[in-house]
């Protein structure tokens, strides 16, 4: 019996360690609307394949503009994914330099301090980091 409880044991732990959700980090730097798209599209898909998957977008730089309420043409795509869980971030330090204060960034959107430093520490805790683009 002992033999048998300890063999289920091993195999409920094999079992939940490929029940893992992937968690991923995208980086947004283009202001390119076409590139905007393409991401939300990816993450549908994503969703279609791992519906538990932990997902953040960081957009910094010439990227801000995803996530800026006056430019941004994907706002009703990134409130859907942000209902499915994707955080959305905004880098300060792109927005000091551009300007843009947290109020004009879209309302299903935070604020990371650094963009550069918030996928750092997304890959450094084990996230897989995809450049978003062409």
């Amino acid at each position: 019996m002992k033999k048998i409880s300890l063999l289920l044991m091993v195999l409920f732990m094999a079992f939940m360690s490929q029940a893992q959700s992937h968690k991923i980090v995208f980086q947004v730097t283009s202001a390119d609307t076409l590139v905007h798209k393409a991401v939300l599209k990816q993450l549908e898909h994503i969703f279609i394949l791992a519906p538990d998957a932990k997902v953040e977008v960081v957009c910094h730089g010439p990227g801000l503009s995803m996530l800026v309420k006056e430019k941004s043409i994907v706002q009703p795509k990134v409130h859907e994914m942000s209902e499915k869980g994707v955080a959305f971030v905004a880098c300060e330090f792109s927005m000091k330099e551009r300007n843009v204060t947290k109020d004009q960034i879209l309302t299903d959107a935070g604020t990371v301090k650094g963009g550069i430093i918030e996928i750092a520490t997304k890959q450094e805790q084990g996230w897989a980091y995809i450049k978003a683009g062409f």
